[in-house]
Order: C-alpha cells, then structure tokens, then sequence
C-alpha cells in the first residue's frame, strides 16, 4: 500500500524540497525480505540490511511492526561509530519484556540501548508512558519530548549521523487513522514533515512502522507514510554521509 502510494498519480516524485525521488540512484525499491518461518526472523533482517549498507546504500524499511527497528540497527552499527536514533511514536516501546517477549513491538529500545546500538536516543510525540517504561527511560538515560513538552516548543537537539524510525501512530489518529494502537492528542502530519526537514545531520538510515491497512480509511494513511518516505529521501539526498 505503501509502495502503491508512493508511486500514485494523484501526486507527483518531487519532494517539498524539489529532489526527484523517481531520478536514477535517488530511491531504489530492493523488495521484501522474505520470512520463511525456517530462519530467525531478526537474522535475515539483519542479513539484509547489512548487504545494504555494505554496497553503501542507506535504508528505509517500510511495514511491519517496531520490533524490526532492533535487528536493522544491529545490522546498521557497525557502519557508524557514533549514532543518534531520532524516535516518532505514541509509545516509549521500551518495556524490558512485553507480555512474555523481550524482542516484542513494545520492547525494541530496550534491545537497542542493552545493546549500545546507539549512543543517544531521543524519543518525540510520547503520549502513552506507563510507570514500568519511565523506569526503563531513566535507567537508559533517554531523552523523551513528550507531547506536553512538544506543544511547550521543546525541540530535539541532536549529536552525529540520525537514523530516524517512525511509528505512525506518533501522528494523531485523525491524520493517520491506519494502526493498531491509536492515540489521539499526538502530531500533526505537518510537524512531523518539519521535523524530517530539519534535521541538522546527515540521515543514515530509516523505517516507517505500525501501518495497518485494515484500519485504514480510503488509503489515507499509505499516503502519509509515502509522503514521510519522500521528505526522508530528500533528507538523505541533501545530507552527505559521513566517512
């Protein structure tokens, strides 16, 4: 639905900031990653994205659920030293372990920093923390800007190369109807596309998480991931990449 979006006629292969996502080398489509049940599914993502980023590409995935972000910075860390994930969501996702599973959708950035996949970890649009999760927040040294503090104009500051994961239920119900955990009170389609385009630091790597197409209303909310995959792509294409 996502790929269907992106290449829709009802809009055009230009970002706001005039890069042609259609142009030879701007935004190549590499496929699904095939989960065959025989294989650890975390494996063959890291696999993946490591043959990625080995050829010197920079990923954006696209779908499933947040737990995917984990096994793509395992396989994405090693290719920078120092990195700041820069994190969109409703939800901290940061429980140690979330109803029996330590590698759930909501338990990634507890992996993530056990792991040292990141040096810094800034999460934005938070508006659903439990007790258990503010716990973990301040154990890891997190830099939550929470929905309060977002509409105070706290903003992110942000050190080294970003890679930028998107749940799309950070963005209110009401723009982004298409997930399963819908929150309302969150970000506006608008505040998220000027949050990607002012990132002061080069881009790395990103995914765009928690679509459900079930829920989804006349395709609106394919069209807001399409046009956040667009505005990353620009990033990506203004920002060099650090060697």
């Amino acid at each position: 639905m996502i790929r269907q979006a992106l290449r829709s006629p009802s809009t055009n292969n230009w970002t706001e900031a005039l890069v042609d996502v259609s142009a030879r080398g701007v935004l190549e489509d590499a496929g699904d990653v095939e989960l065959d049940g025989a294989h650890d599914p975390r494996q063959v993502i890291s696999y993946a994205i490591a043959e990625i980023a080995e050829a010197g590409g920079r990923p954006i995935s696209l779908g499933g659920d947040h737990s995917v972000t984990f096994p793509i910075l395992r396989a994405l860390r090693p290719h920078y030293p120092r990195l700041t994930v820069l994190h969109v969501d409703a939800h901290p996702d940061i429980y140690d372990s979330f109803e029996g599973d330590p590698f759930s959708h909501a338990s990634p950035f507890a992996r993530i920093m056990e792991a040292g996949l990141c040096d810094r970890l800034v999460q934005v649009g938070i508006r659903a923390m439990s007790p258990p999760q503010r716990a973990q927040v301040e154990r890891f040294g997190v830099d939550v800007i929470d929905m309060p503090a977002w509409v105070a104009g706290r903003r992110p500051e942000l050190e080294g190369p970003v890679y930028m994961t998107i749940d799309i239920d950070g963005i209110d119900p009401a723009f982004a109807p298409g997930v399963s955990h819908p929150e309302p009170g969150g970000l506006t389609v608008r505040e998220v596309v000027t949050l990607i385009q002012s990132l002061p630091l080069p881009v790395v790597g990103a995914d765009v998480v928690e679509y459900n197409p079930v829920r989804d209303f006349n395709g609106l909310t394919a069209y807001v991931c399409a046009k956040l995959v667009k505005e990353i792509v620009g990033r990506m294409v203004a920002g060099a990449v650090p060697t």
